[in-house]
């Protein structure tokens, strides 16, 4: 396991010159946070109507900064943003490398998630502290996990566990799946396999959508024709980057509700996320990047968030310090999803509700009543310590 020795420069600031000499009144605590993103090169989907931010993220990291200022400023702490976005194609491993050489560092990475693997590994990142905050690949949380890389984003196993929860609890047993044509439904659909046995369901039907269909068309004729079965109860659609699941909706051969990447979708975050104080966040958010807080802006905004209340506890930027604190059982968020919200020690994901949601409202906050753990409930979502692989947590 990588060694976390090295301790971050403590600044002097708010130091006035007076008579040509430096006259300091107080000592703050200098924090610098690394913020790494890649834009992603998204494909072309059907509709026009989809739009993806390119500082989705960013603007979460932004967020996070100005959150541990405003407490900061009464501890004296100052927080600084150092930010790398590098463009679709362009190499972000080199661009970490840079950025993380000299010294341990604490970091945010929105990157996919083989870039972050490679990140990971540098020599440069050894010492360093990695809050992953843009991808959802279940490996990163078991057989390729790094010790030194925690999980803000929601695995994909815990949003498909959040599904299956609600979908047993409604008695939706019998699933019909479709799974999109791109890595990431691929992804998703592996994970909807593992959810539905978990939690007892059936996947009586399964397809692949037709890669060569243009449901803006001919939705009304073709969905019906595709979902054609004697019976299910709920149709599941894999489909992350909202290409054709939109058209599934009302479109099925029998009446049945949509669930997965359209319908009732599990989410990190949402703007629809309103109780427990979420309804500040979303405003605070709004006004700062002008548009709602998505999945990953909410990643990162967490990302740095745990950072800040690491360092307020520690009163150090003490790299080792913070992550020791992290890991601990002393440590929680208050993450606006009604629980605090903590990393598990054998992978380093963070614990925390999903919100099913449709449009405009939240339709369930998972995980729900009586799907039980021995340790908490939040445990009921994603890989548990017995299903991952992780061995780079362990002392």
């Amino acid at each position: 396991m990588a060694r976390f020795g090295a301790t971050l420069a403590l600044g002097v600031w708010g130091c006035l010159a007076s008579t040509g000499a430096a006259f300091c009144q107080q000592d703050v605590l200098s924090v610098e946070i690394v913020y790494i993103q890649q834009q992603p090169d998204r494909p072309p989907v059907l509709s026009n109507l989809v739009q993806w931010p390119g500082d989705e993220g960013q603007q979460g990291a932004r967020l996070g900064i100005a959150d541990n200022n405003t407490t900061g400023k009464f501890l004296k702490q100052e927080y600084r943003l150092s930010e790398v976005v590098v463009a679709p194609g362009e190499d972000a491993v080199a661009a970490a490398r840079k950025a993380l050489d000299g010294g341990a560092k604490l970091a945010v990475v929105n990157v996919p998630g083989e870039a972050l693997k490679a990140i990971a590994a540098l020599p440069e990142a050894a010492d360093d502290l990695i809050f992953n905050a843009g991808s959802a690949d279940d490996d990163l949380r078991s057989q390729a996990c790094a010790g030194n890389v925690l999980h803000t984003l929601p695995s994909r196993a815990m949003l498909s566990d959040a599904l299956m929860q609600f979908l047993a609890k409604r008695q939706w047993r019998s699933l019909f799946l479709i799974e999109g044509n791109r890595p990431g439904d691929h992804a998703f659909a592996t994970a909807i396999r593992r959810s539905a046995k978990k939690f007892g369901l059936s996947i009586d039907h399964e397809k692949e959508w037709l890669a060569d269909a243009d449901m803006r068309r001919n939705a009304a004729q073709e969905v019906p024709v595709f979902t054609q079965a004697r019976s299910y109860d709920v149709v599941v659609v894999t489909d992350e980057d909202h290409d054709y699941g939109q058209y599934v909706l009302y479109n099925t051969w029998l009446p049945r509700p949509v669930a997965g990447s359209a319908g009732i979708r599990p989410a990190a975050w949402d703007r629809v996320v309103e109780q427990w104080g979420a309804a500040q966040l979303q405003s605070r958010f709004e006004a700062h990047a002008g548009r709602g807080m998505m999945d990953v802006d909410y990643a990162a905004w967490a990302g740095v968030r745990s950072i800040g209340e690491a360092v307020t506890r520690v009163k150090s930027t003490d790299v080792a310090a913070i992550r020791g604190f992290v890991l601990s059982d002393q440590f929680s968020l208050g993450g606006f999803k009604g629980a605090k919200m903590t990393y598990r020690t054998w992978n380093g994901q963070l614990r925390q509700p999903v919100p099913l949601v449709q449009p405009l409202a939240v339709v369930a906050l998972t995980p729900l009543e009586g799907f039980l753990h021995q340790r908490t409930e939040l445990d009921t979502l994603g890989l548990d310590q017995p299903e991952s692989q992780c061995n780079a947590f362990k002392e």
